[in-house]
């Protein structure tokens, strides 16, 4: 409790009173990404090293306001500032729950932040995410200018598509890493407040260590090889987290080399190893954008990486790969081994089959409008022409680059059968648009300014990436038992013989035939031992043998080569009978044998 204390010098005519210290002031409040989606990280600043937690509750437990007395609380860590004093803290949010509001606040008892409020989705399933290229707010030379542009594209962005889940960084949140004054307006929205925003190291955030007292990342390997520099003075570190059906794996691309790159090669290696089975995409984010359109793409390092990266992400089954740096928008092919998967791929495709190691790469363009970088000439024998786009003005990676000096953001469907991927404008040449306000560009709009800038929410460029066709062998089938059938029709009848007349007499029956195996004979026996293959009436035999199929008992009717069905059968029978042959007052018959058999069952 606090405590009062009244010293008085009466004949001095002084008074002091001294109170208890102050409350910590909390700013620069930003809701984070968490390893799982049933975790959020709230992240902040704190003027004193006092204990600081985050209270939490569903937002329809609040009355006029309050929160309720057994709100939970989540304990910060809290550290020191190593650039410009003060403390940074950050709490882990965890256990939330699906479709459900939630609001908190940060500090302590009688020193609350303001509260703020976010919504959590299903847990699985598809997941919608928007992704922001170089708010980099400073660049233009106009902080309150660049500041307006960033806040306007989250308010565009955010209410254009509210369901939306993550906000994913391209890198460079500020032109300077350690200028408190442009952290402050890239963080003067309260939708970074509201949705949780994925932060990606940029070359303007690495050179101090602002960067890490502002965003706390799950997962993150703060290993030597992913630092380009003293880690006590920049920021640094890989980090990874599952969201649904999409494992993200973010990398600090400032650190480069072969030895810095094969580390990071080796990190997504285990990454994907351990968690890839979890989710259906694997999506990289890093900053330095590999296959850019403009002034960046033939840097030395990004030569460097083009070398080290494009053959493991082929290998490896990554999706898509997001990227910043060059402020200016491209989509490549389907990219496998860092050349074109599919020969037949047409420049703006907006329907494409990945197949087997084929990727995705985005540049995204200025997500503030602080700065844009004019689209570039290929460079034969570096990174050269599209041999499909006649003017030569298009790189050889790319379907698609765009450059029309207005703010835009990329929104990403990871659903169960694709990726749609889309880049949308979220301003348009009026302000605000700092580049082009301050006079940093020229020009603005379509076709190099030749054309009127299209409307707010109006979309580049579209495309819906299905995924890989890897063939799989599923067995089907049905088992046939060894099959041998016979059917025999109406029985065969000569009629009356005339005697006296020597006549050929002929009758006929049928057979159905069906046989499974490789071959198959019909054939006809007499079994009798009485005159065999004669026809008898009593003790009298006729003396011409029956023929049957043509020629006297045992004879073969019909022969088959391969299996039958329902085979119909005609089977003709003859009987000769002399004019001088004496014949017995009766019938003669006889009762025959018909076979189908195999040697191939």
């Amino acid at each position: 409790m606090a405590a009062l204390v009244v010293t008085a010098a009466f004949g001095i005519g002084s008074i002091t009173i001294a109170g208890a210290q102050a409350p910590a002031t909390n700013s620069a409040i930003v809701l984070g990404v968490g390893a799982k989606p049933s975790q959020r990280v709230v992240s902040w600043y704190t003027s004193a090293n006092t204990t600081q937690s985050v209270q939490l509750a569903p937002t329809s437990q609040l009355v006029d306001g309050a929160f309720p007395a057994n709100a939970p609380t989540f304990a910060a860590t809290v550290a020191a500032n190593t650039v410009n004093g003060g403390f940074n803290a950050h709490a882990v949010l965890d256990g939330l729950q699906e479709n459900t509001a939630y609001s908190y606040r940060v500090g302590a008892e009688g020193g609350w932040s303001a509260t703020y409020t976010f919504k959590t989705q299903k847990f699985s399933g598809n997941v919608d995410f928007l992704f922001f290229g170089d708010p980099q707010i400073g660049s233009s030379g106009n902080v309150p200018k660049d500041g307006a542009g960033w806040e306007d594209t989250l308010k565009v962005a955010t209410e254009a598509n509210p369901n939306a889940e993550l906000l994913v960084s391209g890198g460079d949140q500020v032109e300077t890493a350690n200028t408190e004054a442009q952290w402050n307006a890239f963080l003067g929205s309260d939708k970074l407040r509201s949705y949780p925003w994925a932060a990606t190291i940029g070359n303007h955030d690495v050179g101090g260590r602002a960067y890490d007292q502002h965003f706390w990342t799950p997962n993150t390997d703060r290993s030597a090889d992913f630092y380009n520099g003293d880690a006590s003075t920049r920021s640094g570190g890989d980090y990874w987290y599952t969201y649904k059906n999409v494992l993200f794996i973010h990398l600090n691309s400032n650190a480069y080399s072969v030895a810095k790159d094969v580390a990071h090669v080796n990190y997504i290696t285990s990454v994907v190893n351990a968690h890839g089975a979890e989710a259906k995409y694997t999506v990289l984010v890093y900053h330095h954008a590999i296959y850019s359109p403009a002034s960046h793409a033939n840097d030395s390092d990004n030569v460097q990486r083009r070398k080290d990266f494009p053959t493991a992400f082929s290998d490896l089954g990554v999706d898509l790969v997001l990227q910043g740096h060059d402020h200016s928008y491209s989509r490549s092919y389907a990219l496998k081994n860092g050349q074109k998967g599919n020969a037949s791929e047409q420049p703006g495709a907006n329907q494409v089959t990945q197949g087997p190691g084929g990727v995705i790469y985005v540049t995204g363009n200025s997500a503030s409008g602080s700065k844009y970088y004019d689209l570039s000439t290929p460079r034969a024998g570096e990174f050269g022409p599209d041999p499909l786009d006649p003017t030569g003005k298009r790189h050889y990676a790319n379907s698609v680059e765009n450059q029309e000096h207005v703010r835009t953001y990329v929104k990403v469907q990871a659903r169960d059968d694709a990726l749609v991927v889309e880049n949308i404008r979220s301003g348009t040449c009026a302000a605000p648009n700092a580049a082009v306000e301050v006079g940093n560009v020229s020009w603005c709009g379509p076709n190099n300014g030749g054309a009127a800038a299209q409307p707010v929410g109006s979309i580049v460029d579209r495309v819906v990436i299905h995924a890989a066709e890897t063939p799989a062998d599923a067995p089907v089938g049905g088992t046939v038992p060894a099959t041998l059938a016979l059917t025999l029709g109406a029985q065969a009848a000569f009629g009356a013989f005339t005697p006296g007349i020597a006549k050929d007499y002929t009758a006929s029956t049928t057979a159905t035939v069906v046989s499974t195996a490789g071959d198959a004979a019909l054939t006809a026996t007499d079994p009798s031992t009485t005159a065999p293959g004669r026809l008898v009436n009593g003790t009298f035999a006729l003396t011409s043998p029956l023929q049957v199929a043509g020629t006297p008992l045992p004879s073969t009717v019909k022969t088959y080569a391969a299996p039958v069905s329902n085979d119909n059968v005609a089977i003709d029978f003859k009987q000769s009978i002399g004019a001088n042959e004496a014949l017995r007052t009766g019938s003669y018959a006889k009762t025959l044998t018909f076979t189908l058999s195999t040697t191939n069952p």
